[in-house]
């Protein structure tokens, strides 16, 4: 991260306003003002939902033929990227192939919504060539997660388009997330985010409980995702504002100093000094290091989130699991770290 290298282009862009005419310095405080909040619309039965492959490339046919038919099951119609069966290496095509497929989904009137059909990695590598004036003037839903983060985290960034963390093509539909999809989509009501409280056979709650690391409540826009994907879009411009934000990360597949190191960037980034409110989801599959082992996540949380005194807690039903929130990144919400909820105070769609 090289923040003194960003402070000082700041500082030496901020004295040269004053010699500069109006309108290119009216440019250059709306470029770091960030984008105001833009909203697509919410869907009605019939409508068209694009399928997309940003990042990893698509293990088989099955997969596409799964997600099509789980969108169409739900009452909606699909259309398919030109190129979601292209690979270049590990990844669903070329740069140039993907980005066509993010473009054309965008231009076209007829789609109303895009889910991407998998995570993976390479998501990245496209934002500095996506056309994000023409993507503004067609606001419309994004659904994903994992490597998607990057995309969430430019589009806001850059349009301040409200977009969606949550299940991608290859996730598990259930009952429950299918109701969850509508909910958000096509009912558009401001929804309350809480993990279930199912204790099963026994008599107290073991599965998907949250932990409070810091008490109280806090207001403001909801922005995260991906804990490695977000750090590594530090230092760049596709990365938000994170001042009195809510924020929100998981991980999946890391050793704990590798989520200690992520950590200590967001804090030397000064990302975690300005946030307003703090939530973890889950951490799947993460484990301790080798050698002499690593601090625990309990332990980073003390380190890193607590001395922030602003409500934080753990265990939110957010990541690489199944049946996890569908979460608008950019609306307006509040937090109760101790009840453990995300209330969203307005919707995040347009009728």
């Amino acid at each position: 991260m090289e923040k003194r290298a960003f402070i000082k282009s700041i500082a030496l862009g901020t004295l040269a306003i004053p010699v500069l005419g109006a309108g290119r310095a009216k440019a250059i405080a709306a470029e770091f003002a960030g984008a105001a909040t833009l909203l697509a619309k919410k869907l009605y039965p019939g409508d068209t939902i694009g399928l997309i492959t940003p990042a990893g490339v698509l293990d088989d046919e099955e997969s596409i033929i799964i997600a099509r038919e789980i969108f169409e099951t739900l009452g909606f119609k699909v259309k398919e990227g030109k190129h979601i069966r292209s690979r270049y290496g590990n990844l669903a095509g070329t740069d140039q192939e993907r980005i066509a497929d993010i473009h054309d989904m965008f231009a076209d009137k007829a789609v109303k919504a895009m889910v991407c059909v998998r995570g993976g990695s390479g998501t990245s590598r496209l934002l500095d060539r996506l056309d994000y004036k023409m993507i503004a003037q067609n606001p419309k839903i994004l659904l994903g997660y994992s490597d998607i983060t990057a995309l969430i985290l430019a589009l806001y960034a850059k349009t301040g388009l409200v977009t969606f963390h949550g299940a991608v093509g290859i996730s598990t539909w259930t009952k429950k997330l299918a109701e969850a999809f509508n909910a958000q989509f096509v009912a558009n009501k401001p929804a309350v985010f809480e993990n279930p409280k199912s204790k099963g056979d026994n008599i107290v709650q073991t599965k998907d409980r949250i932990a409070t690391i810091s008490p109280g409540v806090a207001e403001g826009v909801l922005l995260g995702g991906n804990m490695t994907v977000l750090t590594g879009l530090c230092g760049t411009t596709y990365l938000p504002e994170f001042k009195d934000k809510i924020l929100f990360i998981e991980e999946v597949d890391e050793d704990m100093e590798r989520v200690d190191r992520m950590f200590c960037q967001l804090k030397n980034a000064g990302i975690l000094a300005g946030i307003k409110g703090f939530v973890f989801g889950k951490c799947t599959n993460c484990k301790p290091s080798g050698g002499y082992g690593s601090v625990t996540l309990d332990q980073l949380f003390n380190d890193y989130i607590k001395p922030l005194n602003v409500p934080a807690y753990s265990g939110a039903i957010i990541g690489h699991i199944a049946e996890q929130f569908i979460l608008p990144v950019g609306a307006k919400v509040r937090m109760d770290a101790s009840q453990g909820t995300i209330t969203l105070l307005e919707a995040a769609l347009k009728d």
